[in-house]
């Protein structure tokens, strides 16, 4: 297998426009040193997320296509309104997409691209099967993320790959787990259980360089579980 295990430092870590620990103890956080060896690994060409808040993910996507030197266009799509899961976020709207926006204009001017757009709206700017990576996290509800997932994937590349997060949350109205349990019984895929679960599919066959990784998950899912 021929994945590396890096040390990376997160600039993010240190930025002004975050809240004290919103990147190293948030639900997220848990997944960053995985994010990282992911795309340093896959060297996608095109990545995007559904669902951004402050960034933990969407720079540590960003963080990995920087040191590598990487050529890949890693899009964030959010509203930056806020969602029932997470809250709305009312008056403090435009603070936390004005954060994300000036730390990625200082650290990632040429490797982060936020969306400002609701997931449908933003559809129209990706060609099919244009997308590497997509990252799924935004509104938790059974509906709303099996729509999320059935709108685009037709923009999914073959043998591209899906997050989703969120897998093991079984609270409120979370309804991810669910559509996890019957995607994951279809298709290839990676399931790490901390930081609220992170699933990793493979609904359109899996490249050539993972089925070494996916044989050896266990070596990974112990890793990554460490924080």
């Amino acid at each position: 297998m021929d994945w590396k295990f890096y040390r990376p430092e997160f600039a993010a870590d240190h930025a002004p426009e975050m809240p004290a620990g919103m990147m190293t103890e948030g639900a997220w956080s848990g997944h960053r040193r995985f994010a990282y060896d992911l795309v340093r690994f896959a060297e996608p060409k095109v990545m995007v997320e559904l669902g951004t808040l402050y960034g933990t993910s969407f720079f540590s996507f960003c963080q990995a296509i920087k040191d590598a030197g990487l050529s890949t266009a890693c899009y964030a799509v959010d509203t930056w309104q806020g969602d029932p899961h997470t809250g709305m976020y009312g008056q403090i709207n435009d603070g936390i997409y004005k954060a994300v926006h000036s730390f990625k204009s200082r650290e990632f001017p040429q490797t982060g691209t936020m969306v400002r757009a609701t997931f449908d709206e933003a559809l129209p700017l990706f060609p099919s099967q244009s997308i590497d990576i997509l990252h799924i996290d935004g509104y938790h509800a059974f509906e709303a993320v099996l729509h999320d997932y059935t709108s685009w994937l037709p923009k999914l590349a073959p043998n591209g790959i899906v997050l989703f997060h969120d897998t093991s949350v079984k609270i409120m109205n979370f309804g991810v787990h669910i559509l996890w349990d019957q995607l994951s019984a279809i298709y290839p895929h990676m399931r790490f259980h901390h930081s609220n679960g992170l699933g990793v599919l493979f609904p359109k066959g899996v490249p050539d360089k993972f089925q070494d990784v996916l044989a050896q998950q266990h070596k990974l899912i112990l890793r990554y579980s460490r924080r």
